[in-house]
């Protein structure tokens, strides 16, 4: 059976507050249809940003509730396929970005999405595409979904893509999971505040393991696992990355602290995911050479 979740079934935070219509068991496929970052507002490179409802931009769709799904889990969410639109928009604004002290004119482009490129005036980007927005709702209190953090959301993570998979700690019953934000593609850091964003389609698996979780989202793809970390500013973030992945060496290598940070230092590689959103994002990829999922994870309390 598949599970598909329109994309008028959507919310603006991560909440337990929410109740989901839709239910997935472990194992079942889950479609998840979104709207772009920007909510649909965007039709033509004529729309001014002054027009825009803020309130309304970064939709996820969901929730859903995962059967079994207990504080404590781990909820594993594998990405089969994401389909894009034929056309993506991006966007600059004053005050916004990683140059926000910098003069220009507030600007809206449409792109078209081609062949496997996306065409940006003359130059050609080859499609790469990814998820911004992942997560599961927190224990407490509620999150936007503009921004990141323990449960995910916001994340903004190029490795988010077609043969990942994502670990997100549990923190409620049926996890609440909910995705968007979708990219044709997007380079580390989104350096301007968007990136090629679009509606689409995104084919999941969810699975659940039992009595465990990691302490960050984690994602899983080709030949290593990404911690990824958050922070009000970016040295916080990579402090936060950086001692998990020093903590994780430590457990998988049985290695103390001092020759566990010398490894790191060897084997570990900083990403900056993005630099522009309320929460920073840094994320710690060790190769699965040196460890296992299980090193990752912390069994339930």
């Amino acid at each position: 059976m598949v599970v598909r979740l329109p994309r008028d079934y959507i919310i603006y935070s991560f909440s337990k507050r929410y109740v989901p219509k839709y239910r997935a068991t472990p194992g079942e496929v889950v479609i998840f249809e979104t709207i772009d970052a920007f909510g649909g507002q965007i039709v033509d490179e004529s729309v001014t940003l002054e027009s825009i409802d803020w309130s309304k931009v970064n939709p996820a769709t969901g929730p859903l509730y995962v059967e079994g799904a207990s504080p404590g889990d781990t909820l594993l969410v594998e990405i089969e396929e994401i389909k894009v639109s034929d056309k993506a928009v991006i966007m600059v604004a004053p005050g916004f970005g990683a140059l926000p002290d910098k003069e220009f004119r507030p600007t809206v482009k449409v792109l078209e999405v081609a062949g496997g490129k996306v065409r940006f005036g003359k130059v050609e980007i080859e499609v790469r595409p990814m998820i911004g927005v992942i997560g599961v709702a927190p224990s407490d209190g509620e999150f936007p979904t503009g921004t990141s953090g323990y449960h995910g959301g916001n994340m903004d993570v190029a490795l988010v893509t077609t043969g990942s998979r994502v670990y997100l700690p549990v923190f409620v019953e049926g996890a609440l999971l909910a995705l968007g934000d979708l990219h044709v593609v997007q380079a580390d850091g989104e350096l301007c505040v968007a990136a090629a964003e679009t509606p689409g389609e995104v084919r999941v698996r969810v699975e659940l393991i039992k009595g465990k979780r990691p302490k960050y989202p984690i994602v899983e793809f080709g030949d290593r696992f990404s911690i990824i970390a958050f922070g009000e500013d970016l040295d916080t973030a990579a402090y936060r990355a950086s001692e998990e992945a020093v903590s994780v060496l430590m457990r998988a290598l049985s290695l103390g602290f001092e020759e566990a940070y010398m490894l790191a230092s060897l084997v570990v590689d900083l990403r900056i995911n993005q630099v522009v959103d309320p929460m920073k994002g840094v994320r710690a990829e060790i190769p699965k050479k040196y460890v296992r999922l299980e090193h990752l994870l912390y069994p339930s309390i």
